[in-house]
């Protein structure tokens, strides 16, 4: 839905509730499925069921996959099954939060966290605007943690 339409539909739950639902009214956020098996699709759907509705105070977005989330404005976002990025071999350091272990780099604006030992890889993007980017990392942990095991994190 666009236009004058979503505006409609947005305004009075805006309205009603408060000014931070304006934001899940926004342009939905970019995060295109990757091409998966599907046991990954599987994995990443149910991971996407559990989600929370809202990360860090902020609330869920609109996303143009389905096989991810956003909060948020800047969008701290997770895409399920994508690839696993370059730099991330065996022996790369791992960043145990609440049962689920991650590889942390440096992203564009922000933190980028990827998941270490899953059946499907995570990916975790939370910008600086939100402080200590863990934060959102640990409110995340159930619904990733829920992700299948295939090798723990040394």
């Amino acid at each position: 839905m666009s236009g004058p339409a979503r505006a409609a539909r947005c305004l009075p739950v805006a309205l009603v509730i408060s000014a931070a639902t304006v934001s899940a009214c926004a342009s939905p956020v970019v995060l295109d499925d990757p091409p998966v098996d599907e046991a990954t699709r599987q994995a990443c759907t149910s991971l996407v069921a559990a989600l929370p509705t809202t990360v860090l105070g902020s609330a869920r977005r609109e996303t143009t996959g389905t096989l991810g989330g956003a909060w948020g404005d800047p969008p701290i976002t997770v895409a399920c099954g994508i690839a696993e990025p370059p730099g991330l071999t065996p022996t790369a350091e791992c960043l145990e939060v609440d049962g689920v272990g991650w590889w942390q780099q440096p992203g564009r604006g922000g933190e980028v966290y990827t998941t270490i030992g899953r059946a499907a890889v995570v990916q975790v993007g939370v910008p600086s605007a939100y402080g200590e980017p863990t934060a959102a990392l640990v409110e995340l942990a159930p619904a990733v943690g829920a992700v299948p095991v295939v090798r723990p994190c040394v």
